[in-house]
């Protein structure tokens, strides 16, 4: 795995002391916990992203899924359509901050085995997306 560079004119992908606010991609879609796994996979289709950031009757971010999750979790043996998005996230996080260093976050990730983080601020609020490519 490479972190994924998103300055423009950046040629060097890993520099030494940059950290996630540097690099991380814009929120995109938001959607709110109570929103079903379909209406969730409608919204990706429509966004064109394979992610999504899911938020708290309170607006604080709550987690991040991903395409793959919710087409696995729509093709197995226990999906209903009532299976809300709030259903499937088993906690909260993992989550990044911008200040940390592309390093710490890219580290996390690989601990964590996930593709992508939300990166909130320190109310718990989305400000963007940290992601790593493949």
């Amino acid at each position: 795995m490479t972190l994924v560079q998103t300055q423009p004119g950046s040629t060097d992908a890993t520099p030494a002391g940059r950290t996630v606010g540097d690099v991380m991609e814009t929120a995109g879609p938001q959607v709110c916990d109570d929103m079903t796994v379909e209406v969730a996979l409608s919204v990706m289709t429509s966004a064109l992203t394979g992610h999504l950031l899911v938020c708290d009757d309170s607006g604080l971010c709550i987690g991040l899924v991903t395409r793959s999750r919710l087409t696995a979790v729509r093709d197995g043996s226990a999906y209903s359509d009532r299976l809300r998005l709030r259903d499937i996230l088993s906690d909260r996080g993992p989550f990044t901050s911008p200040v940390i260093t592309m390093a710490e976050a890219g580290h996390m990730m690989r601990h964590s085995d996930v593709d992508a983080l939300p990166v909130v601020d320190e109310h718990g609020s989305a400000l963007g997306v940290f992601a790593l490519a493949r």
